[in-house]
């Protein structure tokens, strides 16, 4: 395995904290990433997003036939072609230069990521949809808001929207001393196994906009969030829904409610708060 110091040696850059540039340099956490993929994982094709100077690159062409890595740093996507040239003739390394939120992603089998902790929500929420076994490596504070359970202070609209697509899991927490330069938190693994809801969502565009809406209102009763959202999350008439809603249900706050909860609200205020289509 190519040597993350040796790496970032001959790619000549430092990480530049202001650009979200952080470097994994622990090799034993190198090591361990790809192998937290789950084991029915398909390691056909994985993506890296934030490919870096490739230390996890290198790691991963170790168990994949092909692998996606994705770098918007220009110099770095110009020394990761160079680094990996072998690989690349072998038609096993692609490097995509550009930006994750806008480049065309490949038809990838996982993804396994130390992403960049400034775009961790939307390019999460990116992949998420694709159904797809991910390892992604977050800010600790973000990570224990994905995998958080309802009722607890880290419970809110990313552990709905997040728990909606697959099974998550932290995996490992990782000190900042592992990077270089080191960043001012400690960061997580975050495992996501994609699987189906255990509960039915008609509109899921309406259903992630509701919990996003009435999260922005969590100190409050669901009967008022709801009312006081109706602007977010679209609702022509946001007084039917609660009063179609169950009593003792809207006297709770959002932070108490498991997902199903959320769906079957959600279905029912798309039901009756919701004015008639313009199709």
């Amino acid at each position: 395995m190519r040597d993350p110091d040796g790496l970032l040696a001959r790619a000549g850059v430092r990480g530049d904290p202001d650009r979200d540039q952080h470097f994994l340099v622990d090799d034993r956490v190198l090591d361990r990433l790809p192998e937290y993929l789950p084991e029915t994982a398909d390691r056909e094709h994985l993506l890296e997003i934030g490919a870096g100077n490739g230390a996890l690159t290198d790691r991963l062409l170790a168990t994949a036939d092909h692998v996606t890595a994705i770098e918007r740093d220009p110099n770095l996507a110009a020394f990761l072609r160079e680094e990996f040239a072998e690989e690349r003739e072998a038609g096993r390394l692609t490097v995509v230069e550009g930006d994750a939120l806008e480049v065309d992603l490949p038809e990838f089998t996982a993804s396994v990521s130390n992403l960049p902790y400034g775009v961790s929500s939307p390019i999460t929420f990116r992949l998420l949809p694709r159904n797809r076994p991910l390892v992604l490596m977050f800010q600790q504070e973000f990570a224990e808001r994905m995998v958080a359970e309802p009722g607890t202070d880290d419970y809110g609209r990313l552990s709905v929207s997040t728990q909606h697509y697959a099974d998550v899991e932290l995996v490992e927490t990782i000190p900042a001393e592992a990077f270089s330069p080191p960043p001012q938190v400690d960061s997580a693994v975050v495992r996501c196994t994609p699987r189906a809801p255990d509960y039915e969502v008609d509109d899921e565009e309406f259903f992630l906009g509701f919990v996003k809406a009435v999260f922005t209102q969590r100190r409050k009763t669901m009967r008022n969030a709801i009312r006081n959202t109706a602007h977010i999350s679209g609702l022509d008439d946001a007084d039917a829904v609660v009063e179609a809603a169950d009593e003792e249900l809207m006297s709770k706050r959002a932070g108490k409610l498991p997902p199903e909860t959320f769906a079957e609200l959600a279905t029912l205020a798309a039901d009756v708060g919701r004015g008639p289509s313009d199709d």
